[in-house]
């Protein structure tokens, strides 16, 4: 019923070949998230009857069907194979991006955008569950911070990119994974190894995967469209209602169905239970910020497409330079610590940021900006590594799903929550505050992370 670690193990030479892949892989998937942050604008100058909770469903539509899709991905990968549910993710996702690229109207691209993330949602969980089985037990840690660090260089890379591409078209945002899916897809045959499968188990709750779906997509309609609908209309008292239902609904499947979605014995490990909730708050505050400053920027700002990704990379790039520093600096500090100062500095940058006039990037936004991206690139790696490190390796799959289901619920929140704050008339200081807020309470949540006494020294 189990797969142990030493079935998937490699060689280290071919291990840290296959670990960079992954690693690229999951660059790509995180780059696109980025790049399209930035081409939204463009994507609605596109469609000019478009509206902005119109538009966020361009990033909201990849966002809900990747949190649904995540666990029973990563059931899936488990039970069948690693490689065979990574080269299956990365092809689809490939493939999608052809069609997000030529996509006649905001419809289609909404709909390929929920492909791509079909396709993104097998090959994450299954990325990382390599990476933990193909690694020795002593070197999964630092492997799993560096999977976790290459997001941090496509938020890095993607401004930029988003805006350079965009400045001609933002069709090439999506044509951009074309050549590095196909690229990846010839190594990945080659280096990845084909591992044990679990034979046998029943394939993972369906009802329990369309119930994340639908408590999330109702969430973030109804965040989304509070503007025109009003708070207190009933189409946003039947959203209310839908998530309710359907969390009640996903939590009586958790207990009862023999397949669960989430397996309730992974929340008997504490790092994992306290680490996916603040992962939850961090993700939500991060996807809101950076929303709420690409269009600032792009509408507020009147930046073109390039100088606004130009003026949004130096906070993306510290999060790499100080994810790198923290992990020499601080190796012997507990993790929670370590992730709860990250997270505090977070949320101080945004509320400097708030505290601003927000009428001149230099002096108004760009400070706020570089502490958040510096409190980010503290925090993060420390806080997905520790989410994980307990797990059986058995369990790294779906593991990692559940952890990656948490970070994409909180995209997903925190983007229909900024389209809700801001409103079209971009109330940049309203949702700075609003970030403020729940990255210093996802700052009081991790002190709460317990994890290993081996990854506590």
């Amino acid at each position: 019923m189990t797969t142990t670690a030493a079935a998937d193990e490699v060689a280290p030479g071919a291990a840290s070949r296959a670990t960079g892949l992954l690693c690229t892989a999951a660059f790509m998937t995180m780059l696109d998230l980025f790049i399209v942050n930035v081409a939204l604008a463009s994507i609605g100058a596109s469609y000019p009857q478009a509206s902005l909770p119109g538009l966020s469903w361009v990033l909201n539509a990849y966002i809900v069907v990747y949190a649904a899709c995540l666990i029973p991905a990563g059931r899936l990968a488990d039970r069948y194979g690693r490689k065979a549910g990574f080269l299956a993710g990365l092809g689809v996702f490939t493939v999608a991006s052809l069609g997000c690229a030529i996509a006649p109207s905001l419809g289609f691209l909404v709909a390929f955008r929920a492909v791509q993330a079909v396709g993104a949602a097998v090959l994450t969980p299954a990325s990382l569950g390599l990476i933990l089985s193909v690694l020795p037990g002593p070197r999964r840690a630092g492997a799993v911070k560096l999977w976790a660090t290459s997001s941090a260089f496509a938020g890095a890379l993607g401004p930029v990119i988003g805006g350079l591409l965009a400045q001609t078209s933002w069709r090439w945002a999506f044509l951009l994974n074309l050549p590095i899916g196909v690229i990846a897809f010839g190594y990945a045959l080659r280096l990845l190894p084909r591992g044990a499968p679990v034979k046998s188990g029943r394939i993972p709750d369906p009802v329990g995967s369309l119930a994340v779906a639908v408590a999330v997509g109702a969430v973030s309609l109804g965040l989304v469209n509070a503007g025109d609908w009003g708070w207190g209309s009933p189409a946003i008292l039947l959203t209310g209602v839908t998530a309710v239902l359907a969390s009640m609904v996903l939590i009586h499947r958790v207990r009862t169905h023999p397949a669960p979605v989430v397996p309730p014995q992974l929340w008997k490990v504490p790092s994992f239970t306290a680490a996916n909730l603040t992962i939850l708050l961090f993700t939500g505050a991060f996807s809101a910020v950076f929303l709420s400053v690409s269009l600032w920027l792009e509408i507020a700002a009147g930046y073109g497409p390039l100088r606004a990704g130009l003026a949004l990379a130096p906070g993306p790039v510290a999060v790499p330079l100080f994810a790198s520093l923290t992990q020499r600096w601080a190796a012997g500090v507990p993790a929670r610590f370590v992730v709860s100062a990250g997270l505090a500095v977070f949320g101080v940058g945004a509320l400097l940021t708030a505290a601003q006039g927000a009428e001149h990037y230099a002096t108004d936004i760009l400070p706020g900006w570089i502490v958040m991206g510096v409190g980010i690139g503290i925090a993060m790696p420390t806080l997905i590594a520790t989410a994980t490190a307990d797990l059986a390796p058995a369990a790294a799959a779906t593991g990692s799903a559940v952890v990656n289901t948490a970070r994409q619920a909180g995209y997903a929140l925190g983007v229909a929550g900024a389209v809700a704050v801001l409103g079209e008339q971009i109330a940049f200081r309203n949702s700075t505050i609003a970030v403020g807020a729940v990255a210093l309470a996802s700052a009081a949540t991790a002190l709460r992370i317990r994890h290993s006494r081996s990854q506590d020294s």
